[in-house]
């Protein structure tokens, strides 16, 4: 399945964030979305989810326009984001908060789903989330998404605020999605680290594309000196 966005136009309000966005998310490719605080990236994610209504456009999602789509049915269809913040349920149970996700798949498949990503988390199902340490909420933020058995997943800022060995942690889980084929799309503030998984990557620069290219394109380091406003070593 396909993500693509034509001429694409968002915002809040009267507000313009998102100009003219080409976007394409091929079946079974990882894309890196980069760019500075501000630039539109949370945005055009929460615009593909149905968070946010484009303004003008097209979204399309294995063909079919999505626009209006809400973004439940969004999910239903095989799309789903990560949101920044982890968005789990702290006062529910690890096992409580794979189960709100199961679709009528049960209990156990969650368990089964969650747990082969994250191990750690088979250890922790009766544990309140809140109480767990934040790498571990954030895995198991992930592992909700993918109790949905999403067929696009994106990822806005998986690593904020994670120590280095969780990071690892979570990122070698992405790692296996992609060998399994699921289509990514992910904002990352460790630009090497989006690199590593991507197969394409686009830039945004106030709320506009301003680069597409393949993550090799993006080692000189040029590119990221103008729009980032660093290097990549």
């Amino acid at each position: 399945m396909t993500l693509e966005l034509r001429n694409l136009h968002a915002g809040y309000g009267r507000t313009q964030v998102l100009h003219d966005i080409n976007l394409t998310v091929p079946a079974g490719a990882a894309v890196a979305l980069l760019g500075s605080n501000g630039a539109g990236k949370t945005t055009l994610l929460k615009t593909i989810a149905g968070l946010v209504t484009p303004t003008s456009g097209e979204l399309r999602w294995n063909g079919r326009e999505q626009s209006h789509r809400s973004p439940h049915r969004r999910v239903a269809d095989g799309v789903c984001l990560i949101p920044e913040g982890r968005g789990i349920f702290r006062n529910l149970t690890v096992a409580e908060n794979l189960a709100m996700h199961t679709r009528g798949r049960g209990k156990a498949k969650a368990v089964e789903t969650a747990t082969r990503y994250f191990p750690v988390l088979g250890q922790r199902l009766s544990q309140t989330a809140g109480t767990m340490s934040g790498g571990q909420q954030q895995m198991l933020a992930v592992a909700r998404a993918l109790v949905t058995e999403p067929a696009l997943l994106m990822i806005d800022e998986l690593s904020v605020g994670l120590a280095p060995v969780v990071i690892d942690e979570i990122f070698a889980a992405i790692e296996l999605l992609r060998a399994e084929g699921r289509s990514l799309l992910v904002v990352e503030q460790y630009v090497q680290r989006a690199l590593a998984i991507a197969d394409y990557v686009y830039i945004l620069n106030k709320g506009r594309i301003v680069f597409i290219g393949e993550p090799a394109q993006c080692r000189s380091g040029t590119i990221f000196e103008r729009y980032l406003g660093e290097g990549v070593a």
